[in-house]
């Protein structure tokens, strides 16, 4: 026992992460798997059973089957509880009711929170939790009252509130899990794609979720004072909206002939301004996006790539890290001496760490494309869009889901995995104790570009 306690406690932060949601995506499996999980009583399979529990975990929203179809409402509430632990963290859960049993919270457990929401530094990352939930708690709570005056006149007044409550955290949590097929399977949020009340409270929830808990805490410390925001939160936030009004306009242009054709000026904004910000790794959709043009897949690859912020309920490889890249390339064109940025000079340690990530996120996404397409006979543009929506814990996807094969689903699952606790953190998780060699070799340079 003492052994098994010591390997325990040898494990490092990111080790003890990765294992974490491994754990919460095993206990997830098995619940889903029983009888009462599944709408007809029957066990659904362990592979869509493992798939759907990957997806609600890491929050991204790929789906096998579809939610409201398959699932009874226990499964539902499994689905559901997995995305909000997964869009906070554990770690940030556990620091929580810590807090609320008035237990000491250590080093160690300060240390782990720190590294589970990427916080600048280790000093206020307990308070920071507790701003978290209760910051999250109200959020949430609004979007639910919101939502629910557009669901209850629909669906009665328990099914209205129920569906506010699931859709809210899904939004908040960019998970992109939906409750919509009780009319059509698989339709997501088509059926309010111009209707103003969903697409704002939707779109605000999943913005503010993506902003990161950093954000969060400097924008409510400093309100509208902008001279006094940390670099971190003035990048997350310019780069922010920028992203979003650029995709919606390119979108909104690529499909003007085609799924926006027959719409009214308003639905058009509105489908426009949607289709950008779930790229942002929430995963609903107003328009259908098997239907999007060449253009407006490859538009929503690249937003889908890029993602949210660090320390949120989003994916991909972060706002912060674009950015560092394109100052980097810029101070490279421009000759400048360092990479300077709103008056502050960005670290060497975060160009690399940037180039890394993008790297690696790249080569996995592309790798998995390649493998399925392999194996499968399908549309090249889609399985891509498929990879990108994996990594980047989207959930977007033309359908192609339930046409995979079980090796391709586990490829998916696999960078749902990455894409959750960050690529890097998981090649980290492997390598973290291999020591450095403290002797440098001979250098020789090479020709670049």
């Amino acid at each position: 026992m003492e052994k098994k306690r010591r390997i325990r406690w040898q494990l490092s932060q990111t080790q003890f992460i990765a294992s974490g949601f491994f754990g919460i995506i095993l206990t997830g499996t098995l619940l889903l798997m029983l009888p009462w999980a599944s709408r007809s009583g029957q066990s659904t399979g362990f592979l869509d059973c493992l798939f759907t529990a990957v997806s609600a975990t890491c929050v991204t929203g790929l789906v096998a089957v579809d939610t409201w179809t398959n699932w009874s409402v226990f499964g539902q509430i499994i689905i559901i509880t997995m995305i909000q632990i997964g869009g906070l963290g554990f770690i940030t859960i556990g620091i929580f009711v810590a807090i609320v049993l008035r237990r000491k919270i250590g080093l160690k457990e300060r240390g782990l929170m720190q590294e589970s929401v990427n916080a600048l530094q280790l000093r206020g990352v307990v308070k920071l939790a507790k701003k978290i939930i209760i910051g999250t708690a109200v959020i949430e709570g609004a979007g639910a009252v919101l939502l629910a005056i557009r669901f209850i006149p629909r669906f009665g007044l328990g099914k209205g509130i129920y569906y506010g409550i699931f859709h809210s955290i899904s939004a908040f949590c960019n998970a992109g899990f939906d409750l919509m097929g009780c009319d059509t399977p698989y339709m997501s949020l088509t059926g309010y794609y111009d209707d103003w009340l969903v697409n704002l409270v939707i779109m605000s929830l999943i913005v503010v979720g993506g902003l990161g808990f950093i954000v969060w805490e400097d924008v409510s410390r400093h309100k509208l004072a902008v001279r006094h925001y940390l670099l971190h939160t003035k990048i997350v936030l310019v780069t922010t909206v920028l992203l979003i009004a650029g995709g919606a306009v390119l979108i909104g242009i690529s499909e003007r002939n085609n799924l926006m054709a027959s719409m009214s000026t308003g639905g058009r904004i509105w489908s426009s301004l949607f289709a950008s910000v779930t790229a942002r790794t929430a995963g609903f959709n107003t328009i259908d996006v098997a239907g999007m043009s060449e253009a407006s897949k490859l538009i929503t690859i690249f937003l889908m790539f890029i993602g949210g912020s660090p320390g949120s309920t989003a994916g991909g490889v972060k706002t912060t890290t674009f950015a560092t890249l394109l100052f980097y390339v810029k101070s490279t064109i421009t000759q400048t001496n360092g990479v300077n940025v709103f008056g502050r000079r960005l670290g060497d340690d975060s160009i690399k760490r940037a180039a890394c990530i993008c790297t690696i996120n790249l080569c996995l996404a592309l790798g998995v494309t390649a493998a399925i397409l392999m194996m499968q006979d399908l549309n090249g543009m889609d399985v891509l869009l498929e990879t990108f929506s994996a990594i980047g814990t989207v959930g977007m996807s033309t359908g192609i889901t339930r046409e995979m094969t079980a090796v391709s689903r586990l490829l998916l699952i696999l960078l749902m995995y990455c894409g959750r606790i960050g690529s890097l953190s998981f090649a980290l998780a492997f390598t973290q104790r291999i020591q450095a060699a403290k002797v440098k070799l001979p250098e020789e340079k090479i020709t670049i570009g």
